[in-house]
């Protein structure tokens, strides 16, 4: 179920809603291409080899794929979550905030697989479309080979080497790992 929050002022139209419908449309398209893509290069690296290389991999390539969907639609592209693995990906205040909105309405009871968020913002004194879907470890997924709750020693090694402040590991299938977020200029 999609939450939008609507800011725009009495005169908003049909217009503003069908823009903003555009406007989640296309960011849940972005979200599905960078998903695609990770996953595509993280499904090689395990193929070649396993757990530790997909480590290697993800450290090395997931912000620079990031980077290319962002520049490509000129927008912001990423991941983030409550608990994250890069120091890079922390959430803003309102990334956060929509994170733990998320925990709250899986708790709940609603399909954590359909958790998505939009709302239109200031931020930085300019309006922003901001979108984010949420991110769940599904069931038999590798994901819990480096973000579960035993870790092979190998995987937790590398972990300790790429990432010294890592705070993703411990999850288990069903979880929120995070988000993707992407934040539009309007």
């Amino acid at each position: 179920m999609l939450i939008v929050a609507l800011l725009f002022s009495t005169h908003g139209s049909l217009a503003a809603a069908s823009d903003l419908t555009q406007r989640t449309d296309a960011s849940r398209a972005a979200v599905q291409e960078l998903q695609a893509a990770l996953s595509k290069e993280l499904r090689a690296a395990f193929e070649s080899g396993g757990p530790a290389q997909g480590i290697e991999i993800c450290s090395r390539r997931a912000m620079t794929i990031s980077a290319d969907i962002s520049k490509k639609h000129g927008w912001d592209v990423g991941r983030t979550s409550l608990r994250v693995r890069n120091p890079a990906n922390v959430p803003d205040a309102w990334e956060e905030k929509v994170l733990r909105d998320f925990e709250k309405r899986k708790a709940a009871g609603e399909d954590p697989a359909r958790l998505e968020y939009a709302e239109i913002v200031n931020q930085s004194g300019k309006s922003t479309f901001r979108y984010m879907k949420a991110i769940v470890i599904p069931a038999g997924a590798p994901c819990l080979a480096c973000h579960g709750r035993e870790l092979d020693a190998s995987v937790a090694g590398k972990l300790r080497e790429r990432y010294p402040n890592d705070r993703a590991t411990g999850f288990r299938e069903g979880d929120l790992r995070g988000a993707f977020s992407v934040s539009q200029p309007l």
